[in-house]
């Protein structure tokens, strides 16, 4: 893998003071040199190739894991459609938590631990809706607020003390300035 750095300086070594035989000693040399940082071992070829296989293998994981999951959803499209998602409902019976058999025969209280009672208009039949629980939703809220606010004090002081660092060493540099002379 030969780097536009390496290669113009090759160019320009082939042409300039330095006569280099071949470009592979050229990019062997320029390697190694100041312009290009990049380690020679890492373009040897079996390198490269446990680079493409890591990256291959966390590529079929990271894709592997969506289509496993639009599978599942295709799954849960194909069951019976809620009665709530095709027409109006009305709610009858609040959200409340769900008890463990309740979440092992519900499908709706699966998804989040809650669930309401709802009955649908057109057709007046009841269902069951999961739904957050404001308790639950204000837990939430004010644990990321709290995280959010922990955050901007910390950032605030690590400025603080940077800004403070950066005073001393601007005074520092004026003091020995002004003692040199």
């Amino acid at each position: 893998m030969v780097h536009s750095c390496c290669a113009v300086g090759c160019e320009n070594r082939a042409g300039g003071r330095k006569k280099v035989t071949s470009h592979r000693a050229c990019v062997a040399q320029m390697m190694e040199s100041a312009c290009c940082r990049v380690p020679l071992a890492c373009c040897r070829p079996r390198v490269l190739i446990l680079h493409a296989l890591f990256w291959g293998v966390v590529a079929l994981r990271v894709f592997g894991a969506a289509l496993l999951a639009e599978d599942k959803l295709a799954a849960a499209k194909v069951a019976v459609v809620p009665c709530w998602l095709l027409e109006e409902f009305v709610v009858t019976a609040e959200c409340a938590q769900c008890d463990a058999f309740q979440t092992k025969t519900r499908p709706a209280c699966g998804q989040t631990g809650y669930v309401e009672k709802v009955n649908c208009t057109k057709s007046n039949r009841d269902d069951y809706k999961s739904c957050r629980s404001a308790v639950t939703e204000e837990s939430f809220f004010w644990k990321f607020e709290g995280v959010m606010l922990s955050g901007t004090a910390l950032s605030a002081i690590l400025v603080v003390l940077r800004q403070r660092r950066l005073d001393r060493l601007a005074s520092d540099k004026v003091r020995r300035q002004i003692e040199s002379i």
